[in-house]
């Protein structure tokens, strides 16, 4: 029954509540059209962050011996035949922190590079900005003084030189000083100063005996010997027990790290890259030596402006082993070192190494991050 109440008729009231209802209907269909609507923008969301092959990988190096898996890749194609249908656009520097500012532009996506700017990089980021990927060459590095200077005792008021402040081989100087009771400092002052120099300068001041010193990377640890008359003080593989790593006498001198979006953005791309320094340090591992020596050089030619001596190149190459392992267990010390030295504050490096790709390209049997990452 329709109960009819004065003044109102059974039509009006029939009429509101079929107007609810079709008001009703319209709040849900708009409600399932707006979660459908979500749904779709969400799919096309997760469909537009689907990781891809990159258009171009801005690669970076240096124009030095101890980076030959860069040089030998690029000059014998094995990174661009990896990359297949990804541009491979370069850039040569003289030492890591430039690197590094490089890569944090977005200038380069992916650098050959040494240890400790990685370390800076990661812990200045609090781990969002680089991870290292790869090995690519262990040892090679070298303090060299003039012959009058015979032991560390011989260093105090002494002037020496190393690549870049905050590099590698400044941090291992500075440390080893630092080991010695001789105290630092960033600006150059202290018991003993240090330059940071550019390599080919150092060559050139040493020469002018405006230098009584430098620790140095290959080749420029064997120009000073060979071409400046220069003698090794400490060979940095001296240093190095094998605690961490259990390879006594290797170091990691030239890592490979990416940009951290670019690597999560593009893991093909990434592993490409690996393969490609993998055929690399397989080849310079395998190639004949006058062979691995011309081709080297004449990539060091295109990408330094000069070539080495044969005997320059020689010595070089004698130090430095060519490895995908980037020796993870070493980085506590490396970090420490940074700490030492006054260039790194203390921080937590877990996370730094990703070597999950690398430990799917080889193939072979696991390299480790020793507990800083992933593998």
């Amino acid at each position: 029954m329709t109960r009819i109440v004065a003044g109102e008729s059974a039509v009006p009231k029939r009429k509101r509540a079929v107007e609810a209802a079709l008001a009703i209907g319209l709040v849900l269909l708009i409600a399932v059209g707006a979660i459908v609507a979500s749904n779709v923008s969400r799919n096309t969301e997760a469909q537009a962050a689907e990781p891809s092959p990159a258009a171009e990988l801005k690669l970076g190096y240096f124009g030095n011996v101890t980076h030959a898996p860069a040089l030998v890749g690029l000059k014998k194609g094995f990174l661009q035949h990896a990359l297949g249908g990804t541009k491979l656009s370069t850039e040569t520097f003289n030492a890591g922190p430039a690197a590094i500012e490089a890569l944090n532009a977005g200038a380069i996506d992916a650098a050959y590079i040494g240890p400790n700017p990685a370390i800076n990089s990661f812990a200045k980021s609090q781990g969002q900005s680089v991870r290292v990927i790869a090995g690519a060459a262990a040892g090679g590095a070298q303090l060299v003084v003039k012959p009058g200077i015979n032991s560390a005792a011989d260093l105090r008021g002494k002037t020496l030189a190393s690549p870049q402040l905050g590099g590698t081989q400044d941090v291992a100087l500075r440390a080893w000083l630092t080991k010695q009771g001789y105290k630092t400092n960033v600006d150059g002052s202290g018991d003993v100063a240090i330059n940071p120099t550019d390599n080919a300068q150092t060559l050139k001041l040493f020469q002018d005996g405006k230098l009584d010193g430098a620790w140095l990377p290959e080749p420029w640890a064997s120009r000073l010997v060979l071409q400046a008359g220069a003698k090794v003080l400490v060979d940095e593989k001296d240093l190095w027990d094998g605690t961490g790593t259990g390879k006594p006498g290797e170091f990691p001198t030239t890592v490979l790290i990416v940009n951290q979006k670019y690597a999560a953005d593009h893991p093909d791309t990434v592993r490409a890259l690996l393969k490609g320094n993998a055929n690399s340090v397989a080849w310079l591992n395998s190639a004949p030596a006058d062979e691995k020596a011309n081709l080297i050089n004449a990539a060091l030619q295109e990408s330094a402006g000069a070539a080495l001596p044969n005997d320059v190149l020689t010595r070089s190459l004698a130090n430095i082993t060519f490895t995908l392992d980037p020796l993870a267990g070493s980085y506590s010390k490396l970090l420490q070192d940074g700490v030492d030295a006054g260039t790194t504050k203390k921080a937590d490096i877990s996370g730094l190494f990703d070597l999950r790709a690398l430990n799917q390209v080889t193939g072979t049997s696991k390299i480790s991050a020793a507990g800083l990452g992933q593998d």
